[in-house]
């Protein structure tokens, strides 16, 4: 399953009243592993840039002068993010100005039915907690040190972190070796049972599952995953 974690930097907070798209961030996940795959551009919004806009994320218009307009990078952006799920914290804002830009160049929207709204995704599941990206980073213990000011790569970096959290924590390892190193850190050791649980097949289902293995020929794998003393209680 591939998806795209996304974030915008733009010149103001309304599409509608003029503001537009300055930066695009994407990160690529696969199966919610990064992939080490991205898209970053900065946009020239051929207009000026707000003062508050600036103190925000620092791209002034004198930068962003010479960096291609949005109807020249779209083809790029939208075979990058393909048909897959966007990944967006405050999905409503991103959204709206993708699909101002996209609505300038007469192209079609992009449909939110394909969006993961972090922000609403966060609130669910810390009802009353602050929900911020920064928030996120200090209930996670993700570190965002980085972030001095908002921009949509490293942005985007850090939310899919935050969403792999906000799923249930980090998985690429199974999150089990650091539970291993801090148990042996700690001198603990895994309890086990005194004795197996019994078996919960009877030796006649064990028997029949035997002989309908048998009718596969050669050696089936099957045959494995029961235990010796099975085989034997079969008979």
């Amino acid at each position: 399953m591939r998806e795209i974690v996304l974030d915008t930097e733009t010149t103001g907070l309304d599409p509608l009243t003029g503001d537009r798209v300055v930066e695009i961030g994407c990160v690529e996940l696969l199966n919610r592993i990064p992939t080490g795959a991205s898209y970053h551009v900065y946009v020239n919004p051929e207009r000026d840039m707000p003062e508050g806009a600036f103190r925000v994320h620092g791209l002034s218009s004198e930068f962003l002068s010479t960096k291609p307009r949005f109807a020249e990078i779209a083809d790029e952006f939208l075979d990058f993010i393909a048909d897959d799920a966007l990944v967006i914290h405050n999905a409503a804002f991103d959204m709206g100005f993708l699909n101002a830009e996209l609505d300038r160049m007469g192209r079609p929207a992009i449909g939110r039915e394909r969006v993961v709204d972090t922000l609403m995704l966060a609130r669910r599941k810390n009802p009353g907690g602050q929900a911020s990206l920064d928030a996120l980073c200090q209930r996670y213990g993700i570190d965002n040190s980085r972030r001095t000011k908002h921009g949509a790569l490293l942005d985007s970096e850090i939310l899919a972190e935050v969403y792999l959290e906000l799923l249930g924590g980090r998985q690429s390892t199974l999150g089990l070796s650091h539970l291993a190193d801090r148990g042996a850190r700690m001198g603990s050791a895994v309890a086990r049972r005194p004795a197996p649980l019994p078996p919960r097949l009877t030796p006649d289902e064990i028997a029949a599952h035997l002989a309908f293995v048998a009718t596969l020929g050669g050696t089936p794998i099957w045959r494995e995953y029961l235990a010796e003393p099975a085989l034997a209680a079969a008979g």
